[in-house]
């Protein structure tokens, strides 16, 4: 395992459409049978320079012997505009083992721009997404009802001060197999760089609910196995809607 394999789990995995003030999902990253780290997606209602926006945090740590041998916690914050689910703001906070890196972005999708404090100011697409907020506007605005199954959509994408477009093919329809139970899910694979990490540009697999429309698993075809990172509870405004043996 590298420690730039939490890092990807973050980036890549972690999708959902919420509609409460307050959600949280905790998730256990598995490599084989053994736990290698912990997950955390929050979101929160909440205003940005007067808008209604909301706000996703995602925050991954190694734990135990992985821990020791890599130190991972890393950040990724993005606050989008509530109506139109476009990024405002981005935060970007890493720490692993000795390495640190923090940078915050500031979106202005009125003139197609955008500000980083690490690179300054550069011109941007039109309806630019960041690494956090691309995959919530996916399900939010229901493409998954408007194409077929193994067709892919490209956004651009605003990442590590580079914008790119990301793909992502949706695979129909799934029926997965968990704790609480089956669930049926969309499944979607975002076409990543393949870098050191994954094993091919498409080896991850993301399965979301179709009925609540959250992240229920995610599955990483890595150069050194397999890792998953598998949904143990979701609360919404301090209640559990999902228990371990049923739903």
């Amino acid at each position: 395992m590298k420690a730039k394999l939490l890092t990807s789990l973050l980036v890549f995995g972690f999708l959902n459409s919420f509609s409460g003030n307050t959600e949280v999902l905790k998730f256990d990253l598995k490599f084989g049978i053994l736990k290698g780290g912990e997950a955390v997606l929050t979101i929160r209602d909440t205003t940005f320079r007067g808008t209604k926006a909301i706000q996703y945090q995602i925050v991954g740590k190694t734990t135990g012997i992985t821990d020791k041998l890599f130190n991972v916690h890393d950040t990724y914050e993005t606050i989008v505009d509530a109506s139109t689910n476009l990024p405002l703001k981005s935060i970007r906070n890493i720490k692993e083992q000795k390495y640190r890196y923090y940078n915050e972005t500031f979106f202005f999708q009125d003139i197609d721009s955008l500000y980083s404090q690490r690179k300054g100011g550069r011109k941007t697409p039109d309806n630019v997404l960041d690494i956090i907020s691309v995959f919530f506007y996916f399900i939010k605005n229901n493409y998954t009802e408007k194409i077929e199954n193994g067709q892919q959509l490209s956004f651009p994408t605003y990442h590590i001060d580079k914008i790119d477009d990301i793909q992502i093919k949706y695979l129909g329809l799934k029926t997965v197999e968990t704790d609480m139970g089956m669930i049926e899910c969309y499944a979607l694979s975002p076409r990543v760089e393949k870098g050191k990490v994954l094993n091919r540009s498409d080896g991850l697999q993301c399965y979301i609910s179709k009925a609540e429309k959250i992240p229920i698993q995610m599955e990483f075809e890595m150069k050194v196995g397999a890792l998953r990172a598998v949904l143990k509870s979701y609360v919404t405004n301090g209640v559990n809607k999902f228990k371990k043996g049923g739903r």
